[in-house]
């Protein structure tokens, strides 16, 4: 049978430092080239990355540039949509290197399982060799710091779930459902997923498939990061009609928590003394599990784990919070335009 057609689609803005990696593992795919054609698309980048694929695009015909004047991860998407030419459509991130069997192991699965999403595992490596980078990648693989997502732990046989890193589709998906919410600057993958789900289909994670995603590696991009992906949250909720997984509401609960006690503090003992259990049941538990999870890296990089999990999950219930006000205000005060908001990379 001749392989089908399939267009990758790499949003990115600002990553220069990876693209390079990214593109070269996707042009080492074990997959017919003649088959194969990667579109590029950059959200106006300032550091030289569309100057980098174009370098890639002059050495191999499979390589796009194509331009994303909105800047932001759906409106790429949508570019990408509109201009790919294949049977099969392969969402991928700028952040991450694919190994060879990445591209047909998906494909065949999308062909056996007769799934309309299929993804594999997403295992996080550190951006560099400090002992901040290697907390930051051990902190987002541990269920304390980022809970039971099975993309992030892997499955020893395909398995239904709610969402996957990055997906893998057929066209006629997007014909069906629509395409990628612009109004999403983070999560629009959760949102398109459950769309998926609602219409009668399904998002699979299979085994043997695993991507490497480059972490952040200072506390600051990672807040950031994390308050974004917070910020976003109520709004996917509030367009799919509820919270799709309860982990989603314990950093916001958390957080929630020490913003009352820390208000009514000065009037109330009994205020101080909750604020004061909670941070000190908190601190413990996360130093606890730093120090656990980076056995063998030494007592810094374990103090520096427990760092990370509070700034994930600090960052991610501010985000939370604000995100749910501004929804509410909404009505009468319209939020800023998507693309004005500053990215982490």
């Amino acid at each position: 049978m001749t392989a089908p057609v399939v267009s990758v689609i790499v949003p990115c803005r600002n990553e220069a430092r990876y693209i390079g990696p990214c593109l070269e593992s996707l042009l080492s795919a074990e997959y017919p080239a003649e088959r194969l054609e990667i579109l590029v698309v950059d959200g106006m980048s300032d550091d030289g990355t569309a100057e980098r694929v174009r370098e890639f695009a002059g050495r191999d015909a499979r390589v796009r540039l194509l331009l994303n004047p909105k800047r932001i991860v759906p409106c790429a998407m949508n570019v990408g949509l509109a201009a790919a030419r294949g049977d099969v459509i392969m969402r991928m991130d700028a952040h991450s290197d694919y190994p060879p069997n990445y591209i047909p192991a998906l494909v065949g699965w999308l062909e056996r399982t007769g799934a309309d999403n299929v993804g594999g595992a997403c295992h996080t490596v550190p951006a560099d060799d400090s002992p901040t980078a290697q907390a930051i990648a051990l902190a987002l693989a541990h269920p304390f710091g980022i809970g039971n997502a099975w993309f992030r732990r892997g499955v020893t046989a395909p398995t239904r779930v709610d969402t996957v890193p990055f997906g893998c589709f057929r066209p006629e998906l997007f014909r069906r459902i629509g395409g990628f919410d612009e109004e999403l600057v983070r999560n629009q993958d959760d949102e398109l997923n459950f769309r998926i789900l609602r219409h009668g289909g399904s998002v699979l994670l299979v085994p043997d498939v695993v991507c490497r995603y480059y972490a952040r590696s200072s506390f600051r991009q990672l807040g950031r990061t994390y308050y974004q992906y917070g910020l976003f949250k109520p709004l996917v909720a509030y367009k799919i009609g509820r919270v799709m997984t309860a982990r989603q509401l314990a950093p916001p609960a958390f957080v929630l928590t020490l913003l009352i006690c820390a208000a009514a503090a000065p009037w109330s003992m009994a205020a101080r003394v909750a604020l004061g259990l909670v941070i000190l049941a908190y601190a413990t538990v996360a130093l606890g599990m730093g120090l656990n999870g980076a056995r063998g890296r030494g007592a810094r990089t374990g103090a520096l784990l427990a760092g990370a999990f509070a700034t994930l999950h600090i960052s991610y219930g501010l985000g939370f919070l604000a995100g749910t006000i501004g929804l509410a205000v909404r009505r009468w005060r319209p939020g800023p335009e998507p693309a004005a908001i500053p990215l982490s990379r």
